[in-house]
């Protein structure tokens, strides 16, 4: 295991994916009007990119068109103080292809939000990173 200068165990690029992956909520971080916003979505991985389904004008769909985003996933337990956070950052693009966008109607993409939800938005993995902290971490440190 390999940590960081605050304890933390460093996470190498499948485990951040596959963790990643176990989780149904994330978060991108975007800018929008030249500050940054940060929106909770639904979202699967697929070949390691982040796959988002929102209304084709939303402010999330506009803002990220080719733009650089940040998207996080995280799951914690506060009783035991562990948990993990993964971060990729990368290109979104809005996806434009019929069949790719075909093949990605037919996904398992749990959607909470009510609306249309109709244009997909594709995050490439290009930098992947994670942390994770355990219970014993913290008993080490005292």
């Amino acid at each position: 295991m390999r940590f960081d200068a605050n304890g933390l165990e460093i996470l190498g690029r499948e485990e951040c994916l596959a963790l990643m992956g176990s989780v149904p909520v994330g978060r991108v971080v975007f800018t929008d009007r030249a500050l940054p916003a940060i929106q909770p979505v639904d979202f699967l991985l697929v070949d390691d990119d982040v796959i988002i389904a929102t209304a084709p004008g939303s402010k999330l769909a506009v803002a990220t068109r080719g733009a650089i985003v940040a998207f996080e996933a995280d799951a914690f337990d506060t009783g035991d103080k562990a948990g993990w956070s993964v971060t990729i950052i990368g290109e979104a693009r809005a996806v434009r292809d019929s069949r790719e966008i075909d093949g990605l109607s037919r996904l398992p993409l749990r959607l909470w939000s009510p609306g249309r939800h109709d244009h997909f938005i594709r995050i490439r993995s290009d930098v992947v990173s994670g942390r994770r902290i355990h219970p014993t971490m913290l008993e080490a440190r005292a």
